[in-house]
């Protein structure tokens, strides 16, 4: 009777954990099924009276799930999110969020390891066993006695506590491991995978994912052997800055995003630009950033040209945003700023609902410099299908020059449409919904989401994975290309 007591304890224990789980994600969910509702400029474009009940119909079913698998949350709302097909609105993963109730708790698994065990895994040398260094702390990998596997604690891991079980490891087909990991993204629950050992099984590559390198006694060594290894299964898009001369007719910049830093690398080789009459530019997975690029512009100019601007959403949540930003002192810009924020929530205020053109900005204006570069002649372009937002920005203002020619096999990611992407955070703090604010004044005439900006001249050569710093065909066929076009071809 005493055991049957206890058990019902249990279960009704179990049962109070996950109906506090389902509970906190359906506020999430209902968050942002409303926010997105009130706040997103592209809804009433995209929910119309022919997809609307596709929405209503996802709504539905992703409500059932959240009640039945509370512990799928992110994957829910992240699938709801990705309806609108918008790579600028997304739900992600807050990292600081307070998770002291969800599903992690349950999902963490630890392997207690003592100093003697530490110092016996330093000295292995071969198979996965070992200490080893990966880009945010060391890690034991531990074999189990007479299972033929492997199990990944954290030593010093920034994202999992110590002697927290990161992952596991087994034999898998062709001399390759299965990996199982338990990433704090996933609530710590499983994520299959493979793993494979490379140079002398000093590196361990989590396939699509990271890379480890077994550690020495050298931090300087370890760290410029994780970060100079040429992954051979890729794990993330890694490219890096260039500017340097291909020939003495022929200069190239790659730009691996639009930062502060895409103007200074520019400035810095001027002179060096200007003084030959082809530039390359490889924008090869750039994603974005800011719209820095002025001095690539001035670059460009042939003729003046319109552009177009952005209008901004007057929503009752955007100008508490914006408010709330001035209150806290989060405005970027030091006074220009504030004048510029000040401005713009007084025309939204008057518009609540609509959309507005901020005041300091006007409407579509036409661009005019007062130079027009000799050199360089001919600006080549290579982009590629992660090219996005800033990005595609700046190719709208190259294809308004006459010497630019954009080169590629495919198109661009098509992420422009809806832009300015601020974070709002979920109602329990796990997450954040990235929202954009505004909407181009080039619609609906001119879009470019999920279409995005093809090249003028394709190029025959497959792409290149993993670029880093390193120069390939299609720098090459470009470069090619430019010279050809000088030599009259």
């Amino acid at each position: 009777m005493k055991k049957l007591f206890l058990l019902f304890i249990l279960l009704n224990g179990v049962m109070f954990i996950a109906n506090a789980q389902s509970d906190v994600c359906l506020r999430d969910f209902d968050f942002l099924v409303q926010r997105i509702k009130a706040d997103y400029p592209g809804y009433d474009v995209k929910v119309t009276a022919q997809t609307a009940q596709s929405l209503k119909n996802l709504e539905d079913n992703l409500r059932k799930k959240v009640v039945q698998h509370p512990d799928s949350c992110y994957k829910f709302l992240s699938e709801y999110a990705e309806w609108f097909k918008d790579n600028h609105m997304r739900v992600r993963w807050l990292w600081s969020g307070n998770t002291s109730t969800s599903s992690k708790e349950n999902n963490r698994k630890y392997f207690m390891i003592n100093d003697s065990t530490l110092k016996v895994l330093r000295s292995k040398s071969s198979g996965p066993e070992g200490i080893w260094h990966s880009f945010w702390g060391d890690i034991a990998i531990v074999k189990q006695s007479g299972l033929g596997s492997y199990t990944g604690i954290s030593i010093s891991h920034s994202r999992y506590d110590k002697n927290q079980v990161i992952c596991t490891l087994s034999k898998g087909k062709e001399g390759n491991y299965n990996l199982v990991t338990f990433p704090q993204y996933n609530d710590y629950a499983p994520v299959k995978s493979i793993a494979s050992l490379s140079l002398n099984d000093r590196v361990l590559e989590l396939h699509g994912d990271t890379r480890l390198v077994r550690k020495t006694d050298s931090p300087v060594f370890d760290d410029a052997f994780i970060n100079s290894y040429t992954p051979e299964f890729p794990n993330g898009v890694n490219t890096y800055p260039i500017a340097m001369k291909l020939s003495d007719s022929t200069f190239l910049l790659r730009i691996s995003s639009f930062e502060d830093s895409t103007e200074s690398l520019t400035k810095k080789h001027w002179s060096e630009i200007i003084s030959v009459p082809n530039l390359v530019i490889d924008l090869r997975n750039n994603g974005g950033g800011q719209d820095y690029f002025q001095t690539l512009e001035d670059l460009l100019y042939t003729h003046p040209y319109e552009s177009k601007g952005v209008e901004w959403y007057a929503t009752e949540d955007n100008i508490k945003m914006y408010e709330e930003a001035l209150k806290n002192g989060d405005i970027i810009s030091g006074e220009e700023g504030i004048r510029w924020t000040k401005s713009l929530l007084e025309e939204m205020k008057k518009n609540v609902g609509k959309f507005v053109i901020h005041p300091m900005m006007g409407s579509d204006s036409t661009i005019k410099h007062d130079t027009i570069y000799k050199y360089p002649k001919r600006i080549g372009i290579i982009i590629n299908d992660n090219n996005a937002s800033s990005a595609e920005q700046f190719l709208l203002t190259a294809k308004q020059s006459s010497k630019a020619i954009l080169f590629g096999n495919s198109n661009t990611g098509g992420v422009l449409d809806y832009s300015n992407v601020v974070p709002v955070n979920f109602p329990s703090n796990k997450y954040e919904l990235y929202m954009p604010m505004t909407r181009s004044r080039r619609l609906p005439q001119n879009p470019i989401d999920n279409i995005g900006i093809p090249p003028d001249v394709i190029i025959p050569y497959p792409s290149t994975i993993q670029l880093y710093d390193r120069l390939d065909q299609w720098d090459y066929f470009v470069k090619e290309y430019l010279e050809n076009m000088n030599s009259g071809k």
